[in-house]
């Protein structure tokens, strides 16, 4: 075994330096900006950065104001499905129920149908974690490694598809849209498809690799507040089954805070509808299955359009202007006290 003393530096040697090597990167000599600060570029800078703030507040507040939107709460207009579902065991009963509402004024454009949510806390550490990615990849994965319990699997082993509190709370509501023109009655086409990210849609999910969708999900379950499986979701389209449904995809991106909206459809611009929504009487016919009385919960249906910069939501603008004015304030404030202290410098310079 050799002696450790023999590392070490012996009586008369130089010790190695640890002094940075002499180049101009090392040693800081590189070229660079060093702007000098008076009091023109520093007041300058304040009044333009607040000029530009207060601008674009504006702008995208009397943007948010232009959206056009239409909120109804059906939580109590549909009482008698709510007190139906409070018994956990009408789980899979259906009810039904009506909300009928006047628009007033024509809603051009593209609308846009959502369902909001109100108290539902989706961003609770284990209901968040509670999914299989690699699952909603396609992939066969032991699910009950994952973090998804416990809706893993069934006492008989059967494993879910999918897994997860996130899954397994999906919202299954079923809202259609109908128009009261005259004494006839108008469904208004809803688009099921292309509601969602194109990323999720052909990147994090797909569906298992198989001849069909029914013999690509043998072998497992629907979770159990389902009540169809997932290779069934959409009965009209059957691209729009399984892992890549676009309701699925949209409510497994969960929500930051309690109070949420999804988007839910989109209206098909055929006439009657062509230029949006006219005005009129119009019913919401609503299969209610999704239960929000034991947490205290809202239900929502809205209709808004959007514009250049999002729905119907001035917070971004009002932040702007907040911000425009605290600068243009710390201007004045600091114009102030430059004018003060030369005054003060000029008389001491006179005596």
């Amino acid at each position: 075994m050799k002696n450790k003393t023999n590392f070490l530096p012996q009586e008369g040697e130089a010790r190695p330096s640890r002094c940075p090597d002499n180049s101009a990167f090392k040693q800081q000599r590189l070229p660079a900006w060093k702007p000098q600060l008076n009091i023109v570029t520093v007041l300058s800078s304040f009044f333009l950065i607040g000029t530009f703030c207060l601008t674009v507040g504006v702008c995208l507040i009397l943007s948010a104001n232009s959206v056009r939107e239409i909120q109804i709460d059906y939580s109590d207009k549909c009482s008698n499905c709510s007190k139906l579902h409070e018994n956990s065991s009408n789980w899979n009963k259906e009810c039904h129920c009506s909300v009928n509402f006047t628009i007033k004024e024509d809603i051009l454009g593209d609308v846009f149908m959502y369902y909001g949510l109100q108290n539902f806390y989706q961003n609770h550490r284990r209901y968040v974690i509670s999914r299989s990615d690699a699952q909603l990849l396609g992939r066969k994965v032991n699910i009950e490694r994952s973090y998804c319990a416990p809706f893993t699997t069934y006492r008989n082993g059967t494993p879910m598809a999918p897994c997860g509190a996130i899954a397994n709370s999906m919202f299954n509501d079923t809202i259609d849209l109908f128009y009261n023109r005259n004494s006839s009655v108008i469904q208004v086409p809803l688009l099921r498809t292309g509601n969602s990210w194109w990323t999720d849609k052909n990147v994090k999910f797909r569906n298992p690799e198989s001849y069909n969708l029914s013999s690509a999900f043998a072998g497992t379950a629907r979770p159990p507040y389902w009540q169809k499986p997932v290779y069934m979701l959409d009965e009209e389209d059957e691209r729009n089954n399984g892992y890549v449904n676009d309701d699925f995809i949209i409510w497994m991106r969960v929500s930051a805070f309690a109070t949420f909206r999804n988007l839910y459809r989109r209206v098909k611009r055929v006439r009657p509808f062509a230029d949006g929504l006219p005005a009129g009487n119009y019913t919401f016919h609503i299969s209610y299955n999704f239960p929000v009385t034991r947490f205290k919960g809202r239900k929502h249906v809205i209709l808004s359009t959007v514009v250049w910069s999002g729905g119907s939501n001035p917070f971004l603008g009002i932040a702007y202007v907040v911000s425009g004015t605290a600068a243009t304030l710390m201007g004045f404030v600091i114009t102030a006290i430059h004018l003060k202290l030369r005054k003060k410098k000029t008389y001491f310079q006179r005596q």
